[in-house]
Parts: structure tokens; C-alpha cells; sequence
């Protein structure tokens, strides 16, 4: 199967490095956040806004990990031109957006808007216009800060399929189970989790990897950088026949025979070869405009 890195998505490249670098303002603009968890905010202000220096604010915290400088994170991400309130670039109708957690990657404001919070965080920056970047006209920015891994309840372990332990980063390891393998596609959870379920024609953010039934060895992996991807499961038709209806924050285990088409089965190295995904399936959604 192809790397699926290639679908990383790069659109906070040049759209979020929109602030100038600059101190707290003396007094906070006048900004309402509302909106749930998971969807895109309604920005509640009076135009045109102007701020003089950077605010930042947490409007509600996170409960999951912390984010790690110059460790991959996960965002969501919606951003309006504060002059007149038009919508400059969001990512909550297409897919989250993976960066690392660094200056610059980021650019400075963001950087320490998004520092020390910890996944499920949703955090509101009000910018001045910058001659640098995008855009000269200030802006208003919601991040969600997302998780990078699997967090839900851990479903109790099968014994027909190989066992999964996982590293301190959340990169799964197996064991062969020296047992011959299924002949059918086999969908197991490891974790359960709470978000939205799963559909066909989705696009999903993942962290993944492949290993061999007979040997236990990974193939392919997105923790050797640990950047979650995101890409269309019509292009995955097997992952979406073993992936549908899971609910995001779930970890799943998919063991996928020869006879079933995945570019992986059809390679030399694995010709022939049964192989097993361990998936954290991070977000998912049908982008706007998609085929249903």
C-alpha cells in the first residue's frame, strides 16, 4: 500500500502566521466564542475590530495530553479577517490540520497560544495586522487543539487476533501468533471511543501502522514521525468496509487477507501475505462538497 503520509495536509502553511509578535493588550477585545466541542465556533464581535498587540485567551481546557514542544499536534482551526468579520480559511468542513509544535512551524503567536495546553482545548487569539504573512488586516483565530492518539476505553483483548502493546508515544507493536490467518476481513476495537462514527465516503485523520501476520515486523508506519494523515476512504475501500461506524477516539484493528484489494497485498514484499493495521482514528467527517 502507498504511504499515506503524502496526504498530510499543509493548509495552516502561510494562513496562521498572520500576527504580529507583540505583548498582551491592556485591555481584552471584545470577543464571543460559542459553539460544541467537535464543531466550528460562531465568532461574536463588532466590526471593525483593532487590537494594538496580541490576546489570547483558553476558552475552555483540555482534559487530554499535553502537547510536547516540537512534537506533532493536531489542530482544527477557524480564522476571520476582524475588519469586516469574512472567513479567511477554517479546516472543520474539510479535515484537521497536522503541525509541529514550534516557532517555526507556527510563527510566534501561535506557537504560544497553542503551548502548554493539553488535547480538547479550544483557545481564541485576537492579532494586529503584520506586514508579514498572509494578510495585513487583524484577525480573530479559534484553534482546537486535538488528540494524536487513541483515547477512549480499552475493549477487553481477543485471543484470534495478535496481541498489541504500546509504546510510551502510543506506536503499536504486535506479535505473530504463529496461528494461520482468517480468510475473511476482520474489524477488532482495542479502544472505544466517544466522537463521531465513522461513514463511508469520510475523510479520516489517523495515526497508523502495518504490520505482517507471519512475522509481527511493521511495513508502513505515520509514528516513525508520529504526524497523524488524513485522506478519503473512498480511496481505501477495504478500511472503510472494516472502519465504518467506528467511533473517532478508537483504536481498531483491522487483519486484512491477500483477496482483498489493498495496494500493500500487491506488493512484492507482502505478496500474498495477510496484514494487520493497528488505526487510531483521531477525526472524521465528509467535507463539504464531497460526493455522498
Amino acid at each position: 500500500m502507498r504511504r499515506l503520509q503524502g496526504a498530510i495536509a499543509l493548509a495552516l502553511a502561510g494562513i496562521l502566521v498572520l500576527a504580529g509578535c507583540s505583548d498582551e493588550p491592556d485591555l481584552p477585545p471584545d470577543v464571543t466564542v460559542s459553539g460544541e466541542p467537535g464543531e466550528a465556533p460562531t465568532i461574536t464581535y463588532l466590526t471593525p475590530l483593532s487590537v494594538s498587540s496580541t490576546y489570547r485567551t483558553q476558552i475552555w481546557p483540555g482534559t487530554g495530553a499535553r502537547v510536547v514542544d516540537e512534537k506533532p499536534i493536531l489542530v482544527n482551526f477557524w480564522i476571520e479577517d476582524a475588519t469586516d468579520a469574512s472567513l479567511v480559511k477554517e479546516s472543520y468542513s474539510t479535515s484537521p490540520v497536522a503541525r509541529f509544535l514550534t516557532e517555526a512551524d507556527l510563527g510566534r503567536d501561535l506557537y504560544r497560544t497553542i503551548a502548554g495546553q493539553k488535547a480538547g482545548a479550544r483557545m481564541l487569539q485576537v492579532s494586529p495586522g503584520t506586514d508579514q504573512g498572509a494578510s495585513s488586516d487583524p484577525t480573530v483565530t479559534v484553534v482546537d487543539v486535538l488528540p494524536v492518539r487513541a483515547s477512549g476505553v480499552p475493549v477487553p483483548a481477543r485471543s484470534d487476533v495478535p496481541k498489541v502493546t504500546l509504546k510510551a508515544n502510543g506506536a503499536p507493536k504486535i506479535k505473530a501468533t504463529g496461528e494461520d490467518p482468517p480468510t475473511d476481513l476482520v474489524t477488532r476495537p482495542l479502544i472505544r471511543g466517544t466522537g463521531k462514527q465513522v461513514t463511508a465516503t469520510d475523510t479520516i485523520t489517523v495515526q497508523y501502522t502495518g504490520f505482517s501476520w507471519k512475522t509481527g515486523e511493521a511495513f508502513d508506519s505515520t509514528w516513525s514521525q508520529g504526524v497523524p494523515v488524513s485522506f478519503s476512504l473512498q480511496d481505501v475501500p477495504t478500511w472503510a468496509e472494516g472502519l465504518v461506524d467506528q467511533p473517532a477516539g478508537s483504536q481498531v484493528m483491522l487483519v486484512v487477507p491477500p483477496t482483498y484489494a489493498l495496494g500493500a497485498t500487491e506488493s512484492k514484499a507482502l505478496e500474498g501475505q495477510t496484514v494487520v493495521f493497528v488505526i487510531d482514528i483521531l477525526a472524521t467527517g465528509t467535507p463539504q462538497g464531497a460526493d455522498s
